[in-house]
């Protein structure tokens, strides 16, 4: 009988610690799996956060892109103008004439402008009109005037 009560204590003894170790096995791959999830977060989170910095990268490469474009078609439109410019060939002297004297004309013009606005407006509607017109006029000043100076003589 000694027998059958030892192996009756050795059988519930095994279930037990059977049992006991299979909840520790559970709570040991709940654990386990908690840690892979917060893993698998991190990383997602990591993703996130390389993906936006991407983005802004390309948004910010692109933004330059379009500034230097920008440019580039303005440098474009002088090169055009300044060929224009040089395509036209000689004339009547009464024409040259003109031709001579329309800039400084378009110029003082462009000053007068300005300056009837600034006096003839009031001091509300003054802001952004004067300034659009001192833009014009200081634009045009340049452009027309600024590559007059003498020229170097190559001998």
């Amino acid at each position: 009988m000694a027998d059958i009560a030892g192996l009756a204590a050795s059988a519930a003894g095994g279930g037990i610690f059977g049992l006991i170790g299979s909840v520790i096995g559970r709570a040991a791959g709940l654990v386990e799996r908690r840690q892979e999830q917060a893993q698998e977060r991190a990383r997602w989170e990591h993703e996130a956060r390389m993906l936006d910095a991407q983005m802004r990268a390309k948004q910010q490469a692109s933004e330059a892109d379009l500034r230097l474009e920008d440019v580039a078609g303005g440098w474009r439109g002088l090169e055009a103008s300044l060929a224009a410019e040089a395509a036209i060939g000689e004339s009547y002297k009464w024409v040259q004439a003109v031709r001579g004297v329309m800039r400084p004309f378009l110029t003082l013009l462009l000053w007068l402008i300005i300056g009837m606005v600034f006096f003839g407006s009031g001091a509300a509607a003054r802001g952004e009109i004067v300034e659009t017109a001192t833009f014009a006029a200081t634009a045009a000043t340049l452009w027309w005037f600024g590559d007059r100076g003498p020229r170097s003589d190559p001998r």
